[in-house]
């Protein structure tokens, strides 16, 4: 299990694990309502939910939001609207996104991703332009004393894992959607905190950026998009290349 972490290199530069709580619990809320929506709210009948579950528990999302939304999503304190939109798309250097979105309003949504992807060197690609290059993954980071590649081998191997990569005190873990709660589970029984917890899509290949201006260009345009309202995530295709990393952002 070996390969170089992209996260160790790029997310730190972001300030992923700083974005505002509000913002974080608000997508989780909205994926628990959407697989209550269409799974029901037993989560033991519900791979979805119980994975949007296992999510929302690695954030510390507090029992009462989550309840709130798993109600929602039944529809015990309303209907909801929401509906799932992927959006594929082109930034700069050539880098491809996937953007996931849920929101109540299709056509809000489209205008504000188009807009933002317009104003910062990006465009919007056709159906299945850029789908092929990402493979949907369950996707755990443990930084610190536990981004230890044998530890974590141990403790969540069985689970599912398939792959671990630890890069300067960062542990990525990737393994099969369907095997989220059980690694999530695993790593929580064992005591390990995470930084992050999402089944997402892991590239298949990536573009090495081997500039400051684009990388700043690239994770410049994947901040506004996830600064909107109705995007969930924005998975791309790069890294950024070891000898400028540390000068990304400055």
């Amino acid at each position: 299990m070996s390969g170089h972490s992209k996260w160790a290199n790029i997310k730190h530069k972001k300030d992923a694990t700083d974005k505002k709580k509000g913002k974080i619990f608000s997508n989780l809320a909205k994926e628990i309502m959407i697989a209550a929506k269409i799974g029901g709210g037993d989560a033991g009948a519900n791979p979805r939910l119980r994975s949007a579950l296992a999510a929302a528990k690695a954030q510390n999302m507090p029992n009462a939001n989550i309840d709130r939304a798993i109600k929602k999503g039944t529809g015990e304190l309303g209907d909801i609207t929401y509906e799932e939109i992927v959006y594929e798309a082109y930034g700069p250097c050539g880098v491809a996104m996937i953007i996931d979105c849920l929101t109540d309003n299709r056509n809000r949504s489209a205008s504000e991703v188009r807009m933002t992807l317009d104003r910062n060197n990006g465009n919007l690609a056709g159906s299945g332009a850029v789908a092929w290059m990402f493979k949907r993954q369950a996707h755990f980071v443990v930084t610190g004393e536990n981004a230890d590649e044998d530890k974590l081998m141990d403790i969540v191997l069985d689970a599912g894992a398939e792959d671990i990569i630890v890069e300067d005190g960062v542990a990525e873990i990737w393994g099969a959607p369907e095997a989220f709660a059980d690694m999530a589970q695993a790593l929580e029984q064992a005591g390990i905190a995470v930084e992050e917890a999402a089944v997402t899509r892991r590239a298949e290949n990536v573009v090495e950026l081997k500039t400051v201006d684009d990388a700043d260009k690239v994770l410049r345009l994947i901040d506004k998009l996830e600064d909107l309202d109705d995007v969930q995530s924005v998975n791309a295709n790069f890294e950024i290349a070891d000898e400028i990393a540390d000068q990304v952002g400055e």
